[in-house]
């Protein structure tokens, strides 16, 4: 959980909602079939809009920030380098300008491609 204090009050913002919004930012750019849960046993899932964000984990740095890692599926044929970037600048800025948090780092995992 992340607090973020101000001169009226403190605002607490959970994991869930951070990891929500990241998945929510990643599944909007161009290319990306859905969030990836990777199971215990090493078996990958496309997860549904519903369940999206058991694909992103969030860190919690010292100094207030937070560090993402995002595993997703693509589609075939596209340029992964592009869709990475694109998905590292949508949620970095979605991030910073609906819950107000400094984001450190996203790292993208692309699990799979769906053809």
């Amino acid at each position: 959980m992340i607090n973020l204090s101000n001169e009226k009050g403190t605002i607490s913002i959970t994991s869930e909602v951070l990891t929500y919004l990241a998945g929510v930012a990643a599944t909007s750019c161009f290319g990306v079939k859905g969030m990836v849960d990777r199971s215990k046993e090493g078996v990958m899932q496309l997860l549904r809009r519903e369940s999206m964000s058991k694909g992103v984990t969030v860190h919690f740095e010292d100094d207030g920030a937070i560090s993402l890692e995002l595993h997703i599926g693509v589609d075939h044929g596209v340029n992964m380098s592009a869709v990475a970037r694109s998905i590292i600048n949508e949620v970095s800025y979605k991030l910073s300008k609906s819950a107000g948090v400094p984001v450190r780092s996203v790292d993208v995992y692309i699990d799979t491609i769906i053809g």
